[in-house]
């Protein structure tokens, strides 16, 4: 298991204010946290930097759709 205690989470500054949101912490070493905004003390995602590149660069770019 990953330890998140360190992560530095934050939403992007697109989300509105429905709470429909998920953090990211992209402060850790080697991972990538996510996570719902709803549910701090919940369960997050943890993928490797070079996926969540992979899938942040195919959300930018409508890739995914």
């Amino acid at each position: 298991m990953t330890d998140l205690a360190g992560a530095s989470w934050r939403k992007s500054s697109r989300s509105g204010n429905e709470g429909e949101c998920v953090e990211v912490a992209d402060n850790l070493s080697g991972v990538v946290g996510v996570r719902d905004s709803k549910d701090a003390s919940g369960p997050a995602l943890v993928f490797a930097p070079a996926v969540w590149s992979a899938f942040v660069r195919g959300v930018r770019a409508d890739a995914l759709s």
